[in-house]
């Protein structure tokens, strides 16, 4: 009797260590998460309006985002080239892209990535409208997409695939934050047709 009693404690103690062990985890990660939060959110602001920034464009182009009022403009940011859902809601766009253009509507993708990468990206695909590069991330922080994010228990700062709709005033109308890809070209319709 004295053997089971002795070996059903052996095995209640690892499972007692067990759990603390979790909790303890838990709370150095809500602490650390609170800290880079805290920091981070004076760094950047959310635009209201289309920015007056210059940006380079696929095709060699550079382009005043203020220039495009008069238009409907769609900007929509993603983390990186040539991965399965930004291809996916680049595809998605492309195949609507001329719904996209009986509703007066320039759209734009943005991300991270070189020019060189985006050139690919866009022939890869076929895709019709312009892709922006933004390497040092002034349109991604204008716009409040850098985000972080936890990959494999790995924490890091990424994009938060995101899409901004302006009005033809270049009034900010619409914004969709943590997108999920499926449907995603159908909302950005729905939206523009209710300006």
């Amino acid at each position: 009797m004295a053997k089971k009693k002795s070996r059903a404690k052996a095995k209640a103690k690892p499972k007692r260590k067990a759990k603390a062990k979790p909790k303890a985890r838990v709370r150095a990660k809500t602490k650390s998460r609170s800290v880079k939060s805290k920091i981070a959110a004076p760094a950047v602001t959310s635009a209201t309006t289309l920015p007056d920034m210059e940006v380079q464009t696929t095709n060699g182009g550079r382009l005043r985002l203020s220039s495009l009022k008069g238009k409907n403009v769609v900007l929509y940011f993603y983390p990186k080239d040539d991965t399965p859902g930004c291809t996916v809601e680049g595809c998605d766009i492309r195949d609507r892209f001329a719904n996209f253009q009986q509703l007066n509507a320039v759209v734009l993708g943005v991300s991270r990535d070189d020019l060189g990468s985006h050139e690919r990206f866009k022939a890869k695909f076929g895709f019709p409208f312009e892709l922006v590069t933004d390497p040092d991330e002034k349109l991604c922080r204008a716009f409040n997409v850098i985000q972080q994010k936890s990959l494999y228990g790995k924490t890091y700062m990424g994009v938060d695939r995101s899409t901004f709709i302006f009005d033809k005033g270049g009034k900010l109308r619409k914004e969709f934050r943590g997108v999920k890809v499926e449907g995603h070209a159908d909302e950005i319709l729905n939206a523009l047709k209710a300006l």
